[in-house]
């Protein structure tokens, strides 16, 4: 592709529309806020900032960090740590990691708190959320050990309130308190257990603590992620007796969980409520739930019932900042000095698997063990950015050895992709397809094309039921379908994702690089 058409494409980038826009332009906003993967999602207001964050699991760089002035426009502005602290991390460990993490401010500081389940909770905090976070410390060493939100009453006194985790220590539905040292650096006791939703709360977990009115308050979602409702726990004491009460499930609405999420208010006093919904292979998507309080009790959402269920669309937050139309960033130039902010890796992130030269993104064919594309660590992917949308890439790949390949991947447990490698025609365009299931992956080949150019056009267009149809170019004008549309999946723990990538099959030594002017999400 020649220069012109290159900074055109650069250029065209900057002025797109969002693929999902929640912000109705009229002060009002539609649910899903955000229609992207970002579980187990807990909010924090300082000022006239909000921030949110949200799970990882195995994916780095960790623990996205999103910033909004108004609750409904977000953009990612950084993430808390750069890789999981264990080798172990360097190969996928797919639904491991950081797990449904909360935020707080405390002492002039951020605090962030999340538990791995097979390593124990973790904490780092920073006076900058735009800058640079401390690394993460282990405040526990435990397994099983989950959703941690820590605590500081007005008496000085620190806690940490908690779930288990029933895959890793064999039990589930009961929450846990411990007393914690003041800095977070610590418990103090090995807890007390607090609420036991065994009999009318199954699988309770994720917990977020507050006080207000000299109550203390657990907001914590039962019920399973797809089927199930927030409870609301009180006391007047921080180890109860805690009395339970539903306040928001699905109920007629096309809503399903609603899960996991924290409570925030505005400078002006407004109360909201943000959350995920489970929508399969899109993951676990984002809503905000207008909120108010009667008889000391959080009501959220709208309906006639005692149990109110999740809104649609509703008047915007009163806050003091009028803010523009943002959303998460997707499509990028690669013309900046590192990696946007929306790509991940599905391991621990290795600096020799990529280069950004001359506004261009370069990916090493560097060598990969793994048998299939599930388990290989260096695809850069990114999030689902919503239901309908294309993802169009231009990729120059000129191998030398025939173990080296490139191309668009897309999926999670059940995934597809085009890829590029050396033939004895020039170069192979080959549709992949796999399927992951009771621990085996198994993955399918066709060639659909052999070209001799070294530019190619890879895309792959969404429909509302995560069906995907894969098709090249050429020339960026007349694209060819590649084979027949295929459907993904989601993955472990994580909606389905789409991404470039590069490697060598064969885990040889190869000076092959895959270069990317662009990648485009639109509608």
């Amino acid at each position: 592709m020649n220069e012109r058409v290159i900074n055109f494409m650069k250029k065209a980038i900057h002025d797109m529309s969002p693929v999902w826009n929640p912000d109705l332009g009229d002060g009002y906003y539609k649910n899903p806020i955000i229609h992207a993967d970002y579980s187990d999602p807990d909010v924090v207001r300082v000022g006239g900032d909000y921030f949110m964050v949200a799970s990882s699991f195995n994916l780095s760089p960790c623990l996205p960090i999103l910033h909004s002035k108004d609750l409904v426009n977000w953009t990612i502005v950084n993430h808390v740590c750069e890789h999981m602290p264990y080798e172990r991390y360097n190969e996928p460990r797919h639904g491991e990691g950081v797990w449904a993490p909360s935020i707080r401010y405390h002492d002039d500081y951020f605090w962030v708190f999340f538990g791995a389940p097979d390593e124990g909770i973790f904490m780092s905090k920073t006076k900058d959320p735009f800058g640079e976070w401390s690394p993460l410390h282990l405040v526990k060493e435990v397994k099983g050990w989950i959703d941690p939100c820590p605590f500081w009453d007005d008496d000085g006194n620190a806690y940490l309130v908690h779930a288990f985790a029933n895959s890793r220590i064999g039990f589930k539905s009961v929450l846990q308190i411990c007393k914690m040292k003041s800095d977070g650096t610590a418990l103090l006791d090995e807890g007390k257990f607090v609420f036991d939703g065994t009999k009318d709360h199954p699988t309770i977990e994720g917990p977020k603590m507050y006080k207000r009115n000299g109550y203390y308050y657990i907001f914590a979602p039962a019920g399973g992620v797809a089927t199930g409702w927030q409870t609301i726990l009180r006391s007047k004491s921080v180890f109860g007796p805690y009395e339970d009460k539903i306040v928001l499930h699905q109920g007629n609405t096309e809503i399903n969980g609603p899960h996991q999420g924290g409570w925030v208010e505005t400078e002006s006093g407004e109360s909201w409520f943000m959350h995920f919904q489970d929508k399969g292979a899109y993951g676990r998507i984002t809503h905000l739930q207008p909120m108010w309080w009667e008889n000391d009790w959080p009501v959220m959402g709208t309906g006639d019932g005692e149990i109110k269920e999740p809104v649609s669309k509703w008047k915007k937050p009163n806050t003091s900042v009028e803010s523009e139309v943002k959303v998460p960033q997707t499509s990028d130039d690669f013309t900046g000095e590192d990696l946007g902010l929306q790509w991940q890796w599905r391991a621990n992130r290795n600096k020799k698997w990529y280069d950004l030269k001359s506004n261009q993104l370069r990916l090493y064919a560097y060598p990969s063990t793994a048998k299939t594309i599930y388990d290989t660590p260096q695809i850069l992917s990114q999030k689902f950015p919503a239901q309908v949308f294309t993802a169009t890439t231009s990729i120059k790949f000129e191998p030398k050895d025939t173990n080296s390949v490139a191309g668009l991947y897309i999926g999670g447990f059940e995934y597809g992709g085009i890829k590029l490698k050396k033939s004895e025609q020039g170069i192979s365009l080959v549709k992949y397809t796999g399927k992951h299931a009771d621990q085996q992956t198994v993955e399918n080949e066709e060639i659909i094309k052999e070209v001799n150019e070294t530019e190619v056009f890879l895309r792959v267009s969404v429909n509302k039921n995560a069906e995907c149809q894969l098709s090249y170019s050429l020339d960026h004008e007349t694209y060819h379908q590649a084979g027949e549309a295929f459907t993904v999946t989601k993955g472990q723990w994580i909606g389905a994702q789409v991404g470039i990538f590069c490697l060598n099959t064969e885990n040889d030594s190869s000076e092959d690089y895959a270069e990317f002017d662009w990648f485009i999400m639109s509608e």
